[in-house]
């Protein structure tokens, strides 16, 4: 009944109801986008390749599980949001980088709008270059009906069509309704993919081939990593701040102690969506170079999810990624400085530098477990998918962006809630974060 009552809540506030049905308006017209085909390809040989356990159709699957099957199929959105993502990391590299994206970066809104109109530019690049390796493989595979200059390109505008229609689409969500909108275009077309895979589950359990234990194993393990994730996503160091008493006429203000609260992970999962998106040009280019090169098939083979070499590399970007991205959201000089404006200071450290110094400290040493913790969850499925078998493929990553996404997505849900004085959604009472020391 408790939980009846809070989603109930939920309907009582009007803007929450606009932005909900807003983001599911948005999920439902990307989903119809995947049952557009682009027109000229063998889909079922397609599907039959893809399905293979070959080193080209294990990585493809791989990429193909980010976007809900588009991939698989040839459809309108088969590059997904992959384009934007890569084109964000690049410009944001770019605008610690080069003086005149760090200069844009530094003007406020007018600086912003301006590097998300070249990401936008990029993002349509990438997206050319993306198709154009698509029909490449698939002229190789001999899976286009009637090849040729003019099949290339109507193919290739397509799916930069589309891709650059999903990036509307995210942003859109972003803009209008709940949740960061390139996140929730991966979430979608991760969990668009769930029934399937069931099916798959339960068939193989009917036929004999996979023991039902063997499916109580599965689950267990990613209830166990769902709990280490929500932990990741929850835990944090609160840093005690004092601020002193002040008399104004005849009241007392200030005198009272606060915190200061940084998470282990402080920049939710877009190290591991960047991460995704930057393995995903390697792959690319091991799985078109296999043919002609024995090194680049080698690779292409280390670079399945269960491989040692794609492993390795996602532990490490992730690890990248995870620093890379708090140095942009957290700057310990400018904590400190805001700290001291307002007249707090942190026992035993003085104003200033000092302060700057020890949350630097502090971000370094919380940020190196968080970002060794974010990745071992990452890859920790991958390792469990060789050692059981899945029937379909499944990562580490696809997993934690679908679970770090849903707590981001439930946590805007539940401020919404909050702000309006009604009872949290997630609990009972407010959410409760556990502290770590």
């Amino acid at each position: 009944m408790a939980l009846i009552t809070k989603i109930r809540n939920i309907f009582a506030i009007p803007e929450l109801v606009k932005k909900l049905l807003f983001t599911l308006g948005v999920m439902i017209v990307f989903r119809l986008g995947t049952f557009i085909p682009v027109i000229g390809i063998n889909v079922a040989m397609l599907s039959k390749y893809m399905s293979d356990a070959s080193v080209a159709g294990g990585i493809l699957s791989y990429i193909d599980m980010f976007t809900g099957g588009n991939l698989h199929a040839a459809t309108l959105f088969a590059l997904g949001i992959s384009p934007y993502i890569s084109a964000s990391i690049m410009m944001q590299m770019l605008s610690m980088a080069v003086p005149y994206f760090e200069q844009l970066n530094k003007e406020g809104e007018f600086g912003r709008k301006v590097i998300n109109q070249y990401t936008r530019y990029l993002a349509i690049t990438l997206s050319v270059f993306y198709a154009s390796a698509y029909i490449t493989f698939l002229e190789r595979a001999n899976l286009i009906l009637n090849p040729g200059f003019g099949f290339r390109i109507l193919f290739i505008l397509s799916l930069t069509i589309g891709a650059t229609f999903v990036m509307w689409l995210g942003e859109q969500i972003s803009l209008m309704g709940i949740g960061n909108g390139s996140s929730m275009i991966i979430f979608a077309g991760i969990i668009a993919r769930f029934p399937n895979d069931i099916i798959r589950i339960a068939h193989q359990v009917t036929e004999g081939d996979m023991a039902f234990f063997t499916v109580l194993i599965i689950i267990a393990f990613f209830v166990c990593v769902t709990a280490c994730i929500v932990f990741l996503e929850k835990g944090d160091r609160k840093i005690p701040v004092q601020y002193p008493r002040r008399v104004v006429g005849q009241k007392v203000y200030g005198g009272q102690t606060s915190f200061i609260p940084f998470k282990i992970n402080p920049v939710g999962v877009m190290p591991v969506i960047f991460a995704q998106s930057a393995m995903q040009i390697p792959i690319l280019f091991a799985t078109l170079l296999a043919g002609k090169f024995m090194i680049a098939k080698v690779i292409s083979q280390a670079l399945s999810m269960n491989g040692y070499l794609y492993n390795m590399l996602d532990l490490a970007l992730i690890v990248f990624f995870t620093f890379f991205y708090t140095a942009m959201v957290y700057n310990p000089l400018e904590l400190s400085q805001n700290l001291k404006k307002n007249g707090g200071f942190i026992p035993g450290l003085r104003p200033g530098k000092q302060t700057a110094d020890f949350f630097n400290y502090l971000l370094d040493r919380i940020g190196l477990v968080g970002a060794v913790y974010l990745g071992l969850l990452a890859i920790g499925p991958n390792l469990f998918n060789g050692f059981v078998g899945l029937p379909f493929t499944f990562s580490g990553t696809s997993f934690l962006i679908m679970v770090g996404v849903g707590l981001e997505f439930s946590a805007q849900v539940e401020s919404y809630l909050l702000e309006h004085r009604y009872e949290g959604f997630l609990s009972v009472g407010k959410m409760k974060e556990r502290i770590i020391r």
